[in-house]
C-alpha cells in the first residue's frame, strides 16, 4: 500500500511535467504557424500576373517576388516547400506568365522547368551584307548592332570551321539569307552559329566538280555568287552572269563588277562616278584583276549554284537593258557598245 500511494504522486508529476511542455510547445509553435501561414497578400486567386526571376536569384529573392506579387501567399511557406520538395537552387531565371493564389507545388514545378521558350521569326533577305544583317538583328532581337557586326567581321575563328579559315575572320557571305525563327534573348554568337549551319545544311549536296575543275574552292564560289547575287535579279540570269566572270577571269581581265565598289563605297550610289573607279581598295574591280578578298553580301543558293555551275558561252560582257532587270549579254566589244545604246535609250543615261 506504501508503495501504491508513492506512485501516485510521480505519475501525476510527470503528467504535470508533459502537459507543461506541451503547453509550451504549442505557446511557441503558434507564432511560427502564424508566420507561416498568414497572406502576404490581398489580391484576389485566379488573377493573371507576370512575373520576371532575375538571373542569379536565390531562393529567398525569389519566394519574396512570388508573395508580393500574389502568385503565392506567403513567402516563408513557399522558401519551406521548395526545400522539402528538393527543388532548392533549381529555380530558373526568367519571365513567366502565372496567375495569383497558386498552389506551392505548381509554382516549384513551374519554376524548375523554366520559362518557356519564345521565338522571333527574323528575314534575311538574299544580298544582306553584315552591316545589314546586324541592324536587322538589333531591331528584332535588341542584340547590339556594333556587337554582332564585330563578331561577323572579325570572329571567324570563333565558330570553329575549317572553310572560314585564312580569310581574314570575316563571315561575310557565309551568314545565309533565310526566314529564321530565332530564341528570343539569343546571343550574337548563337543567331551566328544558327546561320552557319543553315548555310551547312543548304550547300551539303553542292557539287562543286566544275568550279574545282577551274581552280575554285567553295570561298570562291561563295565571293563569286555574292557578286552574282546584286548584279543579277532574274533567276534566269544568274548562270549567264556567272559565266561573263569565269570567262573573263580566265582571260586575267577586270572584272569591273560595279557591286563590288558599291560594297566600300559609302551609302549606295544608283551608278558609279569616274573618281570611284580609282579609289584605292583590294575590292576595286575595275582596278585589280582576279577575285576580290571575301564575298559582298550573302547569297542565295541560286546564285550559289550558278556560281558552281554556270553556263557555258563566250560572253565577257553584259549591261542592263530593261526596267525588269534583264540584261544584254555580249561577246565582242562592239556588239557591248551597242547593248549600251539600249540601255541609254530605256533609262535615258
Amino acid at each position: 500500500m506504501a508503495a501504491e500511494r508513492l506512485k501516485r504522486p510521480v505519475a501525476r508529476s510527470l503528467l504535470t511535467i508533459l502537459f507543461v511542455l506541451l503547453a509550451m510547445c504549442l505557446a511557441f509553435s503558434a507564432p511560427a504557424w502564424w508566420v507561416l501561414l498568414r497572406p502576404e497578400t490581398d489580391k484576389p486567386p485566379g488573377m493573371p500576373v507576370q512575373i520576371e526571376i532575375p538571373a542569379g536569384s536565390n531562393t529567398e529573392e525569389i519566394a519574396s517576388i512570388l508573395a508580393e506579387t500574389g502568385v503565392v501567399p506567403n513567402a516563408m511557406m513557399f522558401r519551406l516547400r521548395t526545400r522539402v520538395a528538393g527543388a532548392d537552387g533549381d529555380l530558373r531565371a526568367g519571365i513567366y506568365d502565372l496567375s495569383t493564389g497558386m498552389p506551392f507545388e505548381v509554382v516549384v514545378d513551374t519554376l524548375s522547368e523554366g520559362p518557356p521558350i519564345s521565338y522571333v521569326t527574323v528575314v534575311v533577305p538574299e544580298g544582306f551584307t553584315i552591316e545589314q544583317i546586324a541592324a536587322r538583328m538589333e531591331k528584332e532581337l535588341d542584340i547590339p548592332a556594333a556587337e554582332f557586326g564585330a563578331l561577323a567581321k572579325n570572329g571567324a575563328d570563333e565558330f570553329g570551321r575549317d572553310y572560314l579559315s585564312g580569310h581574314g575572320g570575316s563571315l561575310e557571305g557565309y551568314l545565309f539569307p533565310k526566314t529564321y525563327r530565332i530564341r528570343e534573348g539569343a546571343s550574337a554568337h548563337e543567331v551566328i552559329e544558327q546561320m552557319l549551319r543553315q548555310f551547312e545544311v543548304e550547300t551539303a549536296t553542292l557539287d562543286m566538280s566544275y568550279a574545282r575543275d577551274h581552280g575554285f574552292d567553295l570561298h570562291d564560289v561563295v565571293t563569286i555568287a555574292s557578286m552574282i547575287e546584286k548584279e543579277a535579279k532574274l533567276d534566269r540570269e544568274r548562270p549567264l552572269v556567272a559565266s561573263v566572270i569565269y570567262n573573263r577571269l580566265k582571260r586575267k581581265m577586270v572584272l569591273e563588277i560595279d557591286a563590288t565598289l558599291e560594297y566600300v563605297l559609302p551609302g549606295h550610289r544608283f551608278r558609279l562616278r569616274n573618281q570611284d573607279l580609282r579609289i584605292e581598295s583590294p575590292y576595286n574591280t575595275y582596278k585589280y584583276k582576279g577575285l576580290p578578298p571575301t564575298p559582298i553580301a550573302s547569297p542565295g543558293m541560286a546564285s550559289i549554284e550558278a556560281a558552281a555551275h554556270p553556263t557555258e558561252t563566250g560572253y565577257i560582257y553584259y549591261v542592263l537593258t530593261s526596267t525588269d532587270g534583264a540584261h544584254t549579254f555580249t561577246s565582242t566589244w562592239d556588239e557591248f557598245e551597242k547593248a549600251k545604246r539600249k540601255s541609254k535609250e530605256v533609262f535615258g543615261r
